[in-house]
């Protein structure tokens, strides 16, 4: 499906456009952000995540849309609220990030595989972890340390990881479908190599 606003704008093409539509949050809205977002780039690859989750009684949604263009990496999020009771007034938040290519440190894929004992090449991936990092931010990961000894009750202090993440999306065959978990994975692929190519051959700023 391509509206008049992706024919006008070759920025949102109709590939994109029809992922937005199907996500069904705010299509329009998310569409004319990238507009202004995406001006002056050629989209290369992108992905639209949906995530549906309960909080007691209300039903929250967000979308997250990455997009892949020859020098960045466009990171865009939308979230809603509901300003009443009755769900007549809403608002929604639009936030985007966009990395130059060159400084996307690392790119990291987890795959999660059932009954791997069993596994034959081209069984289905049941879950895929993408994380990616940029910014040089750490989060501290931090747990009290012990000697292995179950009857010690020494302080023996912490130990922990200081993983780098900027940004970490799980998509599973069991909550978004296995056709889903497949595009994160072809734009994971697209992503780091993408990254690997401006590590070796650093991207011209504009």
């Amino acid at each position: 499906m391509t509206s008049r606003h992706s024919q006008s704008n070759p920025v949102v093409d109709s590939d994109l456009h029809a992922s937005l539509v199907k996500a069904g949050f705010y299509p329009q809205l998310v569409a004319d952000v990238l507009e202004d977002v995406l001006t002056g780039y050629t989209v290369v690859s992108h992905m639209v995540h949906l995530e549906t989750h309960i909080d007691n009684a209300e039903v929250h949604r967000h979308v997250t849309v990455l997009i892949l263009t020859e020098e960045t990496f466009v990171i865009l999020h939308v979230d809603d609220e509901m300003l009443d009771e009755q769900g007549s007034h809403v608002s929604a938040t639009v936030s985007t990030e966009t990395v130059p290519l060159s400084r996307l440190g690392s790119v990291i894929l987890s795959y999660s595989y059932y009954q791997p004992q069993h596994y034959k090449t081209g069984d289905q991936l049941m879950d895929l972890t993408v994380t990616a990092s940029w910014s040089g931010s750490q989060r501290a990961d931090l747990a009290p340390a012990s000697c292995g000894d179950p009857q010690c009750d020494a302080d023996h202090g912490y130990q922990g990881t200081l993983p780098k993440e900027d940004m970490v999306l799980r998509v599973s065959v069991e909550a978004d479908g296995a056709a889903k978990v497949e595009e994160a994975r072809r734009f994971a692929r697209a992503l780091r190599v993408a990254a690997v190519r401006s590590a070796v051959t650093p991207t011209v700023a504009r």
